[in-house]
């Protein structure tokens, strides 16, 4: 197994790979941010990491940014582009976003589905 140097790491990108997700484009979206990624010289800075499911199935494909903490939902791969873009220039991608994690709670967006509650 790979141990990482994330000396320079900036950002985490978990990326839902999910049974909803994956029917809807997930493995391109996938694809597509890895591409922009490497094409952009940027494996030091962003790493990505594909999840199973994250519980979003109504938000599919399902992209997760730390430590920001923000969730972009209906992420498509054509997104990758300028989401990868914006990060690299430190410019808030939010145009997707669902809801974000800040001082220390989930704070929704207007509109945003609730979920199903873990027990």
């Amino acid at each position: 197994m790979a141990t990482w140097n994330f000396y320079q790491l900036k950002h985490h990108i978990l990326i839902c790979n999910g049974s909803s997700c994956m029917r809807n484009e997930a493995e391109e979206v996938t694809r597509s941010i890895r591409q922009e990624i490497s094409q952009k010289g940027l494996e030091n800075m962003i790493h990505t990491t594909r999840t199973r499911c994250n519980g979003r199935c109504q938000d599919k494909c399902v992209v997760v940014l730390y430590p920001e903490g923000i969730w972009y939902k209906h992420f498509q791969p054509s997104d990758a582009s300028s989401f990868v873009e914006a990060l690299s220039k430190g410019i808030p991608y939010g145009q997707k976003v669902s809801h974000y994690y800040q001082n220390g709670k989930f704070q929704r967006t207007d509109h945003t589905v609730k979920g199903v509650l873990k027990k």
